[in-house]
């Protein structure tokens, strides 16, 4: 299960490692310096939701980190989300919202956004996480994917993200949601109404129903 904490470790070495409700999670060296996104692409199968996050900043475009979360931990992110960024707002401000595509431009199937993007081999497997630490500053928020398994908890994965993307991030996971809920939905088997009782047969020659 996603544990999702906003508490920052008070240590006096932050990027040694974190605090994750009462689980330190160390942060290997080539995490700590982390990687910064300009939006991210969701996608969810059967079982885990896929995190593309994105840097569109100079030719080409690449995938600067992808992390494979639980899709049953979907609600508790979306829900971590909202919380800090209202958190964020109530401290500094309402965040302002990114201008949105025109909607009479033809939108890229999945396969043509790929195909303009760099995923390097080493990343086409992602990297697994089961819970998530989220902390915020005035112009960006910091998102430490975590693996929470024996003996060390560990964080795989640091993106930072302006605030303003975040907001589209939230979008995306909500959409995404939605699009499950809905699959889901239609794979639940319909319940048929139990068929009405048979009436007892009669002999035609007596006024005994027939065993």
């Amino acid at each position: 299960m996603l544990v999702v904490s906003e508490e920052k470790s008070q240590n006096n070495d932050p990027s040694q490692q974190v605090r994750l409700n009462n689980v330190t999670a160390r942060v290997p060296e080539s995490i700590r310096r982390g990687v910064f996104s300009t939006g991210a692409i969701v996608m969810s199968g059967p079982n885990e939701l896929l995190i593309d996050f994105i840097q569109r900043m100079g030719r080409p475009h690449h995938v600067a980190a992808r992390v494979v979360l639980p899709l049953a931990a979907m609600p508790q992110v979306i829900d971590a989300i909202e919380r800090n960024l209202n958190e964020h707002e109530l401290k500094f401000g309402k965040v302002k919202e990114l201008p949105k595509p025109d909607q009479g431009t033809p939108r890229p199937n999945i396969q043509e956004v790929y195909d303009n993007l760099k995923l390097p081999d080493e990343m086409l497997s992602g990297t697994y996480a089961n819970a998530v630490l989220i902390g915020f500053t005035g112009a960006e928020f910091s998102f430490d994917f975590v693996t929470h398994f024996f003996p060390h908890a560990a964080v795989c994965n640091r993106v930072f993200l302006a605030a303003s993307h975040v907001m589209q991030l939230l979008d995306s996971l909500k959409s995404n949601l939605k699009q499950v809920q809905q699959r889901i939905a239609k794979q639940q088997p319909t319940l048929l109404a139990p068929p009405p009782a048979e009436q007892p047969k009669t002999s035609p020659d007596a006024d005994e129903p027939l065993v």
